[in-house]
């Protein structure tokens, strides 16, 4: 078929002025990927991912928004996990990119050492993502990742966040937020779920390895996706983008409350959604209208205990927690001129 020139491609997709992916009436280059002719299907349909999976809808924006910025020229390396497991169950693979599966813990050295074989090859054309969940990424991945950003391997790193071991039980990971009903953290006793003051946050840890770049992103913004994804091919060296991504399936919560969970995520300061480079925060997104805590928890059964009269002192904390992200990355504007 003969192309049809850009000029006549007033393609209307979505409607504005709602919380929708939002590209009608937009001009072609403010359009998401997924709006436009030039989407290259990276993650194509036939997968096996839950109804309302956050992953695979993060997954399938950002390989896409990675493929049109190094014009289709990318390997992608995939650690074990739920992404690996509902794409390729063999010998059948739901994705149309050079793609290759790695271990559970060692995303990060596999897409180094393509990297290392493209640049002995002389292929600067060619552009690396390693990705996978938190389980592979914060915990039995970490020593990789490290290497990977102490080496400023020329790789970026995707992990898709979705706060346990989804895949094999929803079994805690240093990703899993206080309070959080898990297989390995139930609900009993005076503190029930998981503790407070564990696990680790990758984004900040990136930030001290002093890489190019790191970010967050969140499912429920996939032009914010889409133009963290775009900038960080942009740049050579080791980057980090972390992808919040409800799971319906762990965390109890309808599957067509996935994008509105990520947005309460996000509106209550409990994932603030940053940029940074070479160590120095560079662009935060700020909230338009921070939203309470409990707002966020209550989709969730996985936290259906922290809303119990009993418990009240767990959602108090994770309120803190919240205020202080708002505090430490100043995610609500000062309003000026007021007394």
């Amino acid at each position: 078929m003969p192309q049809i020139p850009e000029t006549h491609q007033k393609v209307r997709f979505y409607q504005t002025g709602t919380l929708t992916v939002g590209n009608r009436l937009l001009d072609a280059e403010h359009r998401s990927v997924q709006g436009t002719m030039d989407r290259s299907n990276s993650l194509d349909s036939g997968h096996r991912a839950c109804q309302g999976c956050g992953e695979a809808l993060g997954a399938r924006f950002a390989i896409d928004a990675a493929m049109r910025a190094t014009n289709n020229q990318l390997i992608a390396a995939n650690a074990t996990g739920c992404l690996e497991v509902f794409t390729t169950p063999y010998p059948e693979t739901a994705w149309s990119v050079p793609w290759i599966h790695s271990l559970f813990g060692n995303a990060a050295a596999v897409g180094a050492g393509i990297a290392a074989a493209l640049k002995a090859k002389g292929r600067e054309d060619v552009r690396v993502i390693a990705q996978g969940g938190d389980g592979g990424t914060t915990d039995i991945g970490f020593g990789c990742l490290s290497g990977m950003f102490d080496r400023n391997d020329d790789v970026l790193y995707i992990c898709y966040n979705n706060e346990a071991y989804m895949n094999t039980g929803v079994q805690r990971s240093s990703a899993t937020p206080g309070a959080a009903r898990t297989a390995t953290t139930m609900p009993v006793g005076k503190d029930p779920g998981n503790a407070f003051n564990t696990g680790k946050s990758v984004p900040l840890i990136a930030m001290a390895h002093l890489i190019p770049y790191v970010a967050t992103a969140s499912v429920h913004d996939l032009h914010d996706l889409e133009h963290k994804v775009t900038k960080a091919m942009g740049i050579h060296g080791a980057r980090y983008i972390e992808l919040f991504v409800p799971c319906p399936l762990g965390w109890g919560s309808k599957p067509s409350d996935t994008v509105k969970i990520s947005r309460l995520a996000v509106e209550c300061g409990l994932y603030p959604l940053i940029e940074a480079e070479h160590g120095e925060l560079t662009g935060v997104t700020k909230i338009r209208r921070q939203v309470p805590v409990g707002e966020y928890l209550k989709l969730q059964r996985r936290f259906a205990h922290v809303l119990k009269p009993a418990n009240t002192h767990q959602l108090e904390q994770l309120q803190a927690i919240a205020n202080r992200n708002i505090k430490k990355f100043s995610l609500i504007e000062e309003q000026g001129g007021q007394e």
